[in-house]
């Protein structure tokens, strides 16, 4: 098992999904998690109350400008200083380019490209001052580094994520500081379930190699790897989970 004693990882978007499950991979590896979620009260309660005492939330908007600041600053002085963040907040969500409005656009990148930004820049305020480096890992996406139709706001946002992830590596490798992304493709979540129900589970898994979609497990212990010193000499690299998918187009 990985080691993760005597960490503490705030994990932006946690009460669901991906990031609710590396909230769990982390507790379990012995890390204190801080669970950051905008509106789902009882979600991140109930997921606070299943990994017992290491575990705390806060509410906080991680495209609002500031709020992931603030938020920090409180998981610190309740769990102590900051050694890594996982930024899992995002939406999934298609539109074809002639019915594509810049509302939605605009809500794309806020939730999935800004709240990357705003919580990198949370995070390397705090490793900084700490002195002792640290591990930031960004949820990306497959469809970032390839593309993919009726969903190119998506991709768009997600690839971005890539560029801006290597730019912070090379920015904070004096300070100690690893950035990484990691890239899964399809995997049983909330948020990409009805979007595999409506192409249909058997097309899907036609596209699987290994015969089945992605579990949030799987990208949980790829997560507590990156955080972990096992990873200390890995920055700037997109660690794809997707069961071989990309491989295949």
């Amino acid at each position: 098992m990985i080691d993760l004693t005597g960490q503490h990882i705030f994990i932006v978007g946690g009460s669901r999904g991906i990031g609710a499950e590396t909230a769990r991979t982390a507790a379990k590896a012995g890390a204190k998690v801080s669970i950051n979620f905008q509106s789902n009260v009882a979600a991140a309660q109930a997921l606070v109350d299943e990994i017992g005492g290491k575990a705390w939330s806060v509410q906080a908007d991680a495209a609002a400008d500031g709020a992931l600041d603030g938020a920090v600053d409180q998981a610190v002085a309740k769990h102590g200083p900051l050694s890594g963040m996982v930024i899992s907040a995002g939406i999934f969500e298609a539109a074809k380019i002639e019915v594509m409005t810049c509302d939605f656009w605009d809500r794309m990148m806020a939730v999935n490209l800004r709240s990357t930004f705003l919580g990198v820049r949370a995070a390397a305020r705090h490793l900084r001052a700490r002195g002792k480096g640290g591990s930031i890992v960004i949820y990306t996406s497959t469809a970032g580094q390839r593309g993919s139709a009726d969903f190119s706001a998506y991709a768009t946002s997600k690839g971005a994520q890539i560029l801006f992830m290597r730019s912070m590596a090379l920015e904070l490798a004096k300070n100690r500081i690893r950035v990484n992304c990691i890239a899964p493709s399809w995997t049983e979540t909330a948020m990409s379930g009805h979007v595999m129900d409506a192409i249909g589970r058997e097309q899907v898994l036609k596209g699987c190699p290994l015969g089945r979609v992605g579990l949030p497990s799987d990208v949980a212990g790829a997560t507590a790897f990156l955080l972990s010193d096992l990873a200390q000499f890995v920055t700037g690299s997109t660690m794809t989970v997707d069961g071989g998918i990309d491989m295949r187009g």
